[in-house]
């Protein structure tokens, strides 16, 4: 089975979440997800994750630390997720790929229907940022 490696900016502004819907055509269609994509060849992560911000949300964010890692199985593919700590550093994002963005209280991120892969680190977001009182 075909293996992807794919990076998520969890994108944090006055204490909201910014939060992706993925279009009506493709894959998980309509799931909601942290932004990002793959990974391209001779990339890291963090520099993978900015150029996808750049490229999807039209905005540049400061890439910080590792929020989580996790390992989905789809039908298509086996996913690799690293989802980052973010915060915006120039620009509004605009969506282009997705049908939607939303600023989410933390405390309202399980509410939103998630791709199972971004699930864990929805999880680890809500924690770590209702214990900061954000």
């Amino acid at each position: 089975m075909k293996h992807i490696s794919v990076v998520g900016a969890v994108i944090v502004q006055e204490g909201r979440v910014l939060c992706a819907q993925r279009g009506p055509q493709g894959t998980l269609a309509g799931l909601w997800e942290f932004p990002g994509g793959k990974i391209e060849a001779g990339e890291t992560p963090e520099a993978a994750l900015a150029r996808e911000i750049r490229e999807e949300l039209d905005c540049e964010v400061e890439v910080g630390d590792l929020v989580t890692s996790t390992t989905h199985e789809y039908e298509f593919a086996v996913v690799t997720l690293a989802t980052y700590w973010c915060t915006p550093s120039s620009g509004e994002p605009r969506a282009s790929e997705h049908s939607t963005l939303q600023w989410v209280e933390p405390a309202k991120l399980s509410h939103l229907d998630w791709a199972p892969a971004d699930v864990p680190a929805v999880e680890l977001v809500t924690q770590r940022l209702a214990a900061s009182g954000a």
